[in-house]
């Protein structure tokens, strides 16, 4: 049956059809290597890891359900096991040890119960907006500051030609797609948007995402009588970069009760020096600076009023803000654009420990024949100008360092009087051609439907189901690791080292003492590095045995200690 299979009654009554799934016991076990992840299970389950598993996913009889499916995601996630396939590098008796089981399935059969959990379009998605709504609830009223950015994901296979994007981190426009996302202002994701075809950030607020917002974001009851007694009380407030920037959309999204901040894209002068005042502020982190500011009221080219607060820099650069929101303070508009680096760091640690830039299937599927997306013959004029304005440029730079020198002979003379004429005559004539180009340009549609595409530029889209049941299986890891990341911290003189501790844990050696009397499991950790960080895990223990957690399935209560047997 497989090595460290030693429920042979159980798998066998399970392959007839007579065992729902294994029922989930433990026994003693040392020295269980990466039994750390352990520590995390209070956090995934306040989290919401089997909150609403069951009642979204099925799967059929078998040894292994789903809530051991989910468990076992999630586990790897933390323990950084890159893909499935490094799960048959693992030793799957001791993986199964955390489980309460005699091993984990093998690769093949975990493909095939992701395959029966995604076999139905849209379940995901479900899954991941009550997982949002729930997060959303413990939102504090004051803090309905929801940013919004956009991560492009590059594809380097060969099963189907996506559309090019340009990815900021190479510089270089990929073949990629684009995935939107919604976070709090700590970073904390919420839920994404996969856009295969990317119109941009404009279009992603106005069709998907704040259509997303006001139909699933449980918006709370105070706020709700605030918005009825004052008609500036904004429902809650979107923060992005200058990609977002439209009068027209801001002005739409006003009428809707939606509030923006977002970078000013054409600031104009700069203001008089004399307008800013130095202002304390809280940072998200709690850290207390001075910054220099000013607000005055400013009327976009579509005539909506709008606030803009402006900061000034040592160096005398001003930054300029934008908002909507006519309740918050100067020093709050602020903070909280200037907090945006935290959504970027959230993508830069996911990509680097999450794997979320991983392919997770092979695979594509059709894309509606009625999605616009670019149209490849604008696109080439598009690139044509593009390159006949680097020729236009190169001869303006020549032009403008020829000058004739002082004393020259008649014969050096005509020859620089040639030379300067054959360079004006090609960028007269360079000029034409990228007028005739833009003519062109201006004549040929922009977008057209997915339909109109020539043969050789169709494109499918990666299919999206798996990918994402596991990142949203990812983002109630990363919720979890910053959980105990905040409790850590309050044991550690250096905030920046909470996160590498953690890591500590989970690659961390465990004790399994299960206790049936007492009903009780004993989780007990292997001493760290330092004595400093056994102290930190300590404290992270006795936070965590004050939750008396249950592990799913039995009624053993979980009980972190440290030390080895």
């Amino acid at each position: 049956m497989g090595y460290a299979t030693t429920r042979s009654l159980e798998r066998v009554a399970a392959a007839i059809g007579d065992l729902n799934e294994a029922p989930v016991r433990f026994e003693g076990a040392h020295d269980i290597p990466e039994g750390g992840v352990l520590l995390a299970l209070p956090a995934l389950l306040v989290t919401g890891l089997l909150g609403h598993t069951r009642e979204i996913y099925q799967l059929p009889k078998g040894f292994y359900g789903i809530e051991s499916i989910f468990l076992l995601l999630a586990l790897m996630a933390l323990a950084r096991v890159e893909s499935i396939e490094q799960l048959r590098y693992g030793a799957p008796g001791e993986w199964g040890n955390l489980l309460g089981l005699d091993r984990v399935p093998e690769v093949r059969c975990l493909r095939k119960k992701l395959a029966l959990l995604c076999q139905a379009p849209g379940q995901a998605a479900r899954w991941g907006a009550a997982l949002a709504r729930d997060w959303m609830v413990a939102l504090p009223e004051q803090d309905w500051l929801l940013y919004v950015d956009g991560h492009v994901r590059v594809y380097h296979g060969e099963l189907t030609k996506l559309p090019r994007h340009y990815v900021p981190r190479e510089q270089l426009f990929l073949r990629a797609t684009t995935d939107y996302w919604i976070n709090a202002m700590d970073g904390q994701p919420f839920v994404y948007v996969n856009k295969p075809v990317d119109a941009g950030l404009i279009a992603a607020l106005r069709n998907d995402l704040i259509p997303w917002l006001e139909a699933n974001a449980p918006i709370p009851e105070a706020q709700r009588r605030k918005m009825a007694e004052d008609p500036k009380q904004s429902a809650f407030t979107v923060i992005f970069d200058r990609e977002g920037y439209s009068p027209d959309l801001f002005a739409e999204l006003q009428r809707r009760r939606v509030a923006v901040v977002t970078y000013h894209k054409h600031p104009g002068p700069d203001w008089p020096a004399e307008e800013f005042t130095a202002r304390k502020v809280i940072l998200p982190a709690g850290e207390t600076v001075t910054l220099w500011l000013a607000e005055r009221s400013t009327t976009l080219s579509n005539g909506l009023e709008v606030r803009e607060v402006r900061k000034r820099t040592e160096t005398g650069q001003q930054i300029p803000i934008l908002s909507t929101n006519r309740v918050m303070s100067t020093e709050r508009l602020a903070v909280v654009m200037f907090a945006r680096w935290t959504q970027e760091n959230f993508f830069r640690y996911m990509r680097e420990h999450y794997g979320l830039d991983r392919l997770i299937e092979y695979g594509t599927t059709p894309i509606p024949e009625t999605t616009p997306t670019v149209n490849p013959a604008w696109r080439d004029l598009d690139a044509s100008i593009r390159r006949q304005r680097v020729v236009l440029n190169r001869y303006a730079a020549k032009s403008a360092h020829l000058s004739a020198p002082a004393d020259l002979e008649p014969a050096q003379v005509a020859r620089y009087e040639t030379a300067k004429a054959t360079l004006l005559e090609n960028i007269k004539s360079q000029a034409t051609a990228i007028d005739a180009l833009k003519q062109r340009r201006k004549q040929t549609p922009h977008h057209i439907l997915v339909k109109d595409l020539p043969e050789g530029a169709r494109f499918d889209q990666l299919r999206p189901e798996r990918k994402q049941l596991i990142d949203t299986v990812k983002m109630i890891c990363y919720r979890a690791e910053t959980c105990m990341t905040g409790v850590l911290r309050q044991k550690l003189a250096r905030d920046d080292d909470a996160r590498s501790l953690v890591r500590q844990i989970y690659q961390t050696e465990v004790d399994l003492l299960p206790d049936l009397v007492t009903k009780t499991l004993t989780v007990q950790l292997h001493h760290l590095s330092q004595n400093i960080h056994d102290q930190a895990a300590q404290h992270l223990c006795d936070v965590l045995n004050a939750t008396a957690t249950t592990f799913p399935g039995t009624d053993l209560r979980l009980i972190y200690r440290i030390g080895s047997t």
